[in-house]
């Protein structure tokens, strides 16, 4: 008679460190896809509204209260970031809401350089030059690529935010010195930036690399959309606004938004197409 082996039963408390560390610890998984919107005209459209947003919010909000606007401002960034650095792929919602306080914070930061230290819009924006210009260089040192498509691991995202911060705080000094300080006025600076835009897109077009002219777009929306809010938003004796209102053109903004990002988030139409790796630079 032949007796039938029996294997013994592994314990639970053997399970892999591994598989247990997955549950206890969901913000260290890498990605398991891309955390960034595919680009198309509807997100051309949300980052232009979020940077008009960040603008009007953030000297809305410093008039009526530094306290508050300081409040909203900083702890809505570090709320926001946490979100999205916690999640494991692209989410609209969380997305362009840590975008959007970005926008805010940005506009915040470049701002108080200005005020607090008394510098020209001419030097606060060659060192938010030189920032970006730093961190474009240490990104793709690091990880060989700038593409929007291959933001797919934490250390990645981590270079794309603070990439993002740094030309939002750009853009702001930017779009206060070609409207403020070179006299423009800000529906021709706006108008200026528009034009602008469209050397990118037209390079693009004729062939140029597509993550360079991404990227070159991208770093002009912020005053684009800044130098809108602006004339529509301020007074007009301070660069030719209407007087809408900060406050007022932040709340109309707001609902835009989140129209626009929840037919993103229902549709998916936003989400990333797997490309192959080399793809881009």
């Amino acid at each position: 008679m032949v007796t039938p082996s029996v294997q013994p039963v592994k314990p639970i408390s053997e399970a892999p460190a591994a598989a247990l560390d997955s549950h206890r610890r969901p913000s260290r998984l890498e990605p398991v896809a891309a955390k960034v919107p595919e680009i198309t005209a509807l997100f051309w459209v949300i980052k232009v509204l979020t940077t008009g947003m960040g603008e009007a919010a953030s000297d809305g909000l410093g008039e009526t209260s530094l306290v508050l606007g300081g409040i909203i401002g900083v702890g809505g960034f570090l709320l926001a970031l946490r979100l999205q650095l916690r999640s494991d792929r692209y989410h609209a919602p969380t997305y362009w809401f840590c975008v959007s306080m970005v926008a805010v914070f940005g506009t915040i930061v470049a701002d108080v350089l200005h005020v607090a230290t008394g510098l020209s819009y001419y030097i606060t924006s060659a060192f938010y030059a030189a920032v970006v210009a730093v961190l474009f260089t240490w990104w793709h040192r690091s990880e060989g690529t700038l593409s929007i498509h291959h933001i797919d691991t934490r250390r990645r995202e981590r270079f794309y935010l603070a990439t993002v911060l740094a030309t939002f705080a750009l853009g702001t000094a930017v779009g206060d010195l070609v409207g403020l300080t070179m006299n423009l006025g800000f529906f021709a600076a706006g108008l200026f930036f528009l034009a602008a835009m469209m050397v990118p897109l037209v390079a693009w077009r004729l062939g140029a690399n597509a993550t360079l002219c991404f990227w070159a777009a991208y770093v002009l929306t912020r005053p684009l959309g800044a130098s809108f809010a602006d004339w529509i938003g301020k007074d007009h004796d301070i660069g030719g606004g209407l007087g809408f209102g900060d406050l007022r053109l932040t709340a109309i903004l707001v609902i835009a938004i989140a129209v626009l990002v929840t037919y993103a988030h229902r549709s998916g139409h936003d989400i990333q197409k797997p490309i192959p790796v080399d793809a881009g630079l």
